[in-house]
Parts: structure tokens; sequence; C-alpha cells
């Protein structure tokens, strides 16, 4: 084995994916939300799913929770149902778009009342980050506009610092505020938080606590993701990411399938900026409607493994070389050579290695899991949107 793919290996065995709970949940179309057998019911079903995705892959240790949609009265006894089963609890993700108070937005609403609702949510949310020592609060806002004149744009920026501050304020030493930016949607005129720029400079103003997500499906067509992630590790600000994928606007596909060439991109830049184990939160959020649950995420985390395995090979001494003498095609070429790596032999070594089957999907659906869920959750209200 050459030096580089063994030092690939060393930085692959401390990789970690962070899988969100609702993935595991029922999800759909703005039309119509699809069921299917065996999704769990609770937060504890969600984490027995997530434990077997940790088991068969070996890298996805934390389970992102949602609130309210993975309320439950004891949280630390949540935690410790996690560890039972090999994770950790992750991300606490706040939820300001689900009540008809927020219908013209949460923390940047123009009634009082309704920011004070809203931010006392985020408040209770790093209560649950303190019970199960969680150390990322992620804040995304559905808040925006519809049309010209509907609100004062720069009112609600100072509404947005004004909340952004209290929750900050809160945070506990060791805890951390994740600050999400989408460009569009719901509201089409204005968004609050638009853009990574936007994001950047609410953080910068809060402080080093405060750090940027950057979700792959949130930007505009031909941006490039890549420098951003760039710009925001050379900044310190890089707090995680929301990986999926998209062939239109948020489409919340399986990471890697629209354009995995951006994702090796993007993790040619992680590597690069010595991210992969900074702190920086690698988390999948995606909407699994047609495709299988479980064998999706697996899929996904697999996905990133095989992009950041190319990125680790990328010869950079020979890139800087080409670089600094300008040699355009040679640069590329080196870049393009480790894209263009079958990377998919050097991982299923590592995970025999690691005592793992070396194809986790084969071994899920050989475990027989899909048929025990579906046989033992009938009953009760399956996990979904909104629950």
């Amino acid at each position: 084995m050459t030096d580089a793919k063994a030092a690939a290996k060393a930085a692959l065995r401390a990789q970690a994916v962070e899988t969100p709970s609702w993935a595991y949940g029922n999800s759909g179309t703005r039309f119509k939300v699809f069921a299917q057998p065996g999704v769990p019911r609770t937060p504890w079903e969600k984490l027995d799913d997530a434990a077997k995705v940790h088991e068969l892959t070996g890298v996805a240790p934390t389970v992102a929770l949602h609130i309210p949609w993975d309320e439950v009265d004891d949280y630390a006894a949540l935690a410790a149902y996690a560890q039972e089963r090999g994770l950790r609890l992750g991300t606490i993700n706040s939820n300001t778009f689900q009540d008809d108070d927020y219908r013209l937005g949460s923390v940047c609403h123009p009634d009082a009342k309704v920011r004070r609702k809203a931010v006392d949510h985020l408040l209770a949310c790093v209560d649950i980050m303190d019970a199960t020592g969680s150390g990322d609060l992620k804040l995304w806002f559905a808040d925006g506009t519809n049309y010209p004149g509907q609100d004062d744009v720069r009112e609600r920026q100072d509404r947005l610092s004004e909340a952004l501050r209290e929750v900050y304020d809160r945070l506990g030493e060791d805890q951390r505020m994740l600050l999400e930016y989408k460009f569009f949607e719901p509201a089409f005129y204005t968004t609050d938080v638009p853009d990574w720029g936007t994001a950047y400079v609410h953080c910068l103003k809060l402080g080093p606590k405060a750090q940027v997500v950057v979700d792959t499906g949130h930007h505009a067509p031909g941006t490039n993701i890549e420098f951003i992630v760039a710009t925001l590790l050379r900044e310190g600000r890089l707090g995680g990411f929301d990986f999926n994928s998209r062939f239109y606007a948020d489409d919340d596909l399986m990471v890697g399938a629209a354009d995995p060439f951006q994702l090796f991109r993007i993790m040619d830049e992680v590597v690069r900026g010595g991210a992969l184990t900074s702190g920086v939160a690698f988390m999948l959020d995606q909407c699994h409607n047609i495709e299988a649950k479980i064998p999706a995420i697996i899929r996904s985390v697999m996905n990133v493994q095989e992009a950041t395995a190319k990125a680790l090979l990328v010869d950079r001494e020979a890139l800087a070389a080409a670089q600094r003498a300008g040699d355009v095609l040679a640069a590329n070429a080196v870049l393009m050579d480790a894209y263009h790596t079958d990377v998919r032999p050097l991982l299923a070594e590592l995970r025999e290695e690691s005592g793992l089957d070396p194809d986790p999907v084969a071994a899920y659906h050989r475990s027989g899991w899909a048929q025990k869920i579906a046989q033992e959750r009938i009953g009760g209200e399956q996990a979904g949107w909104g629950a």
C-alpha cells in the first residue's frame, strides 16, 4: 500500500457523519407524504434505526434531533438510550416554521409577542442541549417577505440580530450556534438569511461560538459552493454541513446523487483546510420519499466516504507545483486523477479491517432488519413531517 493510501485510511477511520432523526420518518413532496412499512413511531425507534446504520457503516455515531418532532419527557433518558446503542445525540435543530403564529415570520416577525414565542423555543432547545450533552444548536429560519413593502427589511435584520444575541448569550462554554441560510423558499421576495454572507455577518457580530452551516442544496444554480466552504474555513467560521443533492432547488436528494464531482470538490476544500476532524459537523439532511429510508441513508454515508477518500488521494505536492508554475492543465489533471480513482476497493478493505461487511447496503438487506421493523412497528402513529 502506498503512503498516500495509508494516510487516507487513517483519516477515513476518524471520519464521522451525523444522520438526522427525521430522515428515518415518513416524508414526501409538498403535495403528499408517503408512508412506508416499519417507519419509526417514536424518537426511540429512530435511534434504533440510526444504530443499525452506524453498526453497518462504522462512521455514523451521532444523531441529530429536531424539536418538537423529537420531543420527549426525559431527554437525559433519551441520551442514555442512544449511548446504550453506541450512539450520541448530536445537533439540536429548532423549528420556528410549523406554527400558525409564524405565518409572517418568527424571530423577525413584526409582532413582539410572536418573536418572544420563537426565542423562547430556541432557549428551550438550549435546555435540551444541556440535558443531552449536545454541543450544537442549528438554526434555520423560514422568515422573509413575499411582497415589496410588506415589512421593513432593515428592521427585520435588527430583530434577527436581537434574537440571535439572546440565544447566543444563553449558550454554555462548549456549545455552539450554527446558523443556516437559504436563498429562497418559503419567502419569495426577501429571505432574512438568504446567503452565507448574511449568516457570516451575524455570526461575526455574535462571537466565536456562532458559525455558519452550508446546506449543499440551498444555493442558486451555478453557485461555487466549494469557494464558500474555503472562505468560511479560512475565517474559522464553518460550523457544519447539511449534505444533500439538488437538480433544481432544495431537492434534498441523497448526497452525491446529482453531482458527485461537486461533492468531491467540496470535500477537497475540507481536506485542504484540515477540517475533517476540526469540529465541523458533517450532517445529512435529506428527504427520502420514494426510496427505502435506511438503505438510502447508508448509501449517502458511503457517498460521503467515497468523496472524502478521493479528496484524500489528491497529490498535494504535484498540485502545488503545477499551480506555482501556472500549468493550468497539469493542475486540473491532478484533481481529475484523484476524482477518477476507484476508491471502492480501498473503502471495502477499510471496512473489513474494522470488522465490518465491505458492502453495508448488501449487509443491511441480509440483516433482516427491514422485515423485523415492518412486523414489529404496527399500530401507533408513524413519525414524519411535523412528528
